[in-house]
This record gives C-alpha cells, sequence and structure tokens, in this order.
C-alpha cells in the first residue's frame, strides 16, 4: 500500500508526463476516485464520448474499459488514445461477440422479422459497425424514439437495460441476453432491509440491474441521471446506491449534506468492477511515459464512427 508521500509524488509525476505528452486525461465515474480527482473530465459513457469528440490535445488517456477508449479513438482517428491497461474488459460487451450477432441478425431476416438493430454503447466496435442505432443510458429513449414504428427493436447486449426501456416505451423488443457482473449481482434482500432500516432513505438503481432490483427502487437512470436526481434534493437525504461503488465518491464530492449507502452484492459488502480496478494511477503514469498500450485503428472502425456519429452527437 502506497503511503501519502508516494501517492503525491506519483501525482506530480503524471501531471509532468501530461504536460510534457500534451495530454488530457478522461475518466469514467466508475473509476477509483484518486484517478477521478486528476482527470480534466469525468462523467459517464455519453458525456464521455460527446467529450472526446471535442478534444483538441493530441494524446487522451481513457480511464475507463476497452470499449470506451475504442469509442474515443473512432472519434479522433489522428490523434493518440491511450488505455492504461488494455486488459480492463467488459462483461457486457464480452457478452455479446460480433460473429454471434451477425448470424442471429442473419436468421432473423431469413425468418421475415423486419427490426433495426439498437446497441448498448457497452459492446465492441464490430458489434457497434453491425448496428443501426447505439445509446447509452442516458439517451436511449430518445433513440428509440427514432426507430420506425414497424420494426421491432434487436436489442443488444444488455437484457435487463432493454426490459427497462421495454417498460418505458411499450415497443416490442428482441433481447439479447448480456449482462453486466457488476449489476448483475446486487442482493435484492440487502436492499429490501436497508430501506426496511431507515425508511426514509432513497434507493436509487441503475437500469443494468435486473427487474427485481428496479422494482423496490424510488428511482431508476444513468449515472448522469442519478446526479442529477440527488442533486434536486435540498434536504440531507440518506441514498441507497445501487450501481459500481465508485460512484459514490463522484456523489460525495458533490453532495456531501447527503449520506450515501452502497447497496451490497450477493458474495460483497459493495459492487466494484474488477475490469475499471485495473486501471491504477502507476499504470497510468507508465502509459504516459511509454505512450503504450495504445488503441490503434481497425477496419470495423470505419462503419462504428458513423453509427457511433448518428447516435451519440
Amino acid at each position: 500500500m502506497q503511503t501519502l508521500v508516494q501517492e503525491v509524488a506519483l501525482y506530480e509525476e503524471i501531471a509532468e508526463l501530461k504536460k510534457q505528452r500534451k495530454a488530457i486525461m478522461l475518466a469514467h465515474y466508475y473509476q477509483d476516485g484518486a484517478i477521478q480527482e486528476i482527470a480534466e473530465i469525468t462523467g459517464d459513457s455519453l458525456k464521455l464520448a460527446r467529450e472526446a469528440a471535442k478534444v483538441t490535445d493530441p494524446v487522451i488517456v481513457f480511464c475507463g474499459v476497452h470499449f470506451m477508449a475504442e469509442t474515443a479513438k473512432i472519434l479522433n482517428p489522428k490523434k493518440t488514445v491511450l488505455l492504461p491497461d488494455m486488459a480492463a474488459g467488459c462483461s457486457l460487451a464480452d457478452s455479446c461477440p460480433a460473429p454471434a450477432l451477425k448470424k442471429f441478425q442473419d436468421e432473423l431476416r431469413a425468418q421475415g422479422v423486419k427490426f433495426q438493430t439498437v446497441t448498448y454503447i457497452n459492446s465492441t466496435a464490430a458489434v457497434k459497425a453491425l448496428s443501426d442505432w447505439i445509446v447509452t443510458s442516458g439517451n436511449a429513449r430518445e433513440i428509440i424514439e427514432r426507430v420506425p414504428k414497424d420494426c421491432q427493436i434487436l436489442f443488444t447486449p444488455d437484457q435487463h437495460l432493454g426490459r427497462f426501456l421495454m417498460d418505458e416505451t411499450k415497443r416490442p423488443f428482441i433481447l439479447w441476453k448480456g449482462s453486466c457482473m457488476v449489476h448483475e449481482v446486487f442482493s435484492v434482500v440487502d436492499m429490501i432491509r436497508l430501506k426496511k432500516q431507515n425508511p426514509q432513505s432513497v434507493t436509487i438503481a441503475h437500469p443494468e440491474c435486473p427487474h427485481n432490483m428496479l422494482e423496490q427502487s424510488d428511482f431508476v437512470g444513468g449515472t448522469e441521471a442519478m446526479l442529477k436526481y440527488v442533486g434536486g434534493k435540498p434536504i440531507p437525504t440518506t441514498f441507497n446506491v445501487a450501481t459500481e461503488v465508485n460512484m459514490i465518491w463522484q456523489f460525495e464530492k458533490r453532495f456531501p449534506q447527503h449520506t450515501f449507502v452502497p447497496v451490497p452484492g450477493i458474495a460483497c459488502a459493495c459492487n466494484a468492477c474488477p475490469h475499471m480496478a485495473k486501471n491504477t494511477l502507476e499504470r497510468i503514469r507508465d502509459c504516459l511515459r511509454d505512450m503504450t498500450p495504445e488503441i490503434v485503428w481497425a477496419p470495423e472502425f470505419d462503419q462504428a464512427e458513423a453509427v457511433i456519429r448518428r447516435s451519440l452527437l
């Protein structure tokens, strides 16, 4: 474990390397608070994608997971995009391989099913290239309104977000059976217990959670929607939070008057994403020093870019 002196020295080293490389750091809300603290931009997937499209710095250090860094590269083909740890993947993206999706789409077309593919941003560029639309939890309802009414919606890869949107929009969906390993394992029993222990508390949940969790929640929304909702509560309130635990750092920084309690997972006291955790201050320092690992342009990025720009920007 680092001493305070070592951590401060690491912060200073990263700051100096950012100046030398003319680099900007983007960090997702699910990153450790120590990383969010030194990032120039923090946000959810939608905000980070939009901010990445505006970046003028020649080097982007993307503190998130692989598909997010891919999106930043797709929107900045001439810039260097670094991911501190190339092994920072995503269980949702892994649950929907592009060849399997292509096979299923072909089967639906052979059956005469009229559909459009709406894909959650937690997906590979190859899957995005096979899609008609890309959504985040922040813009999904708006995008679904653009899908022609005579088309079914093939929603990939998150079945829980898809089911939530199906209920919200009253549209017919074909759901891919993927899920997030973090949001999948929250304990609904512990969520109910927290509410009983403090009946005045407010439970907020991410729509990637299973349906039984959402049914027990007072508010359901993506991370930016959660921030807006919490910010609208002027009276000090206790919030039970059902999303990745590092989001609480952002809540506490912005709204110190409130109390935030993580909803436990089935097997642990809180739910942290092991993929996000692969990015560390040391690896950020190393990637700036060595200018690697780098996201390089791939053939599927061309088609993915068109879909991303149409959907998110």
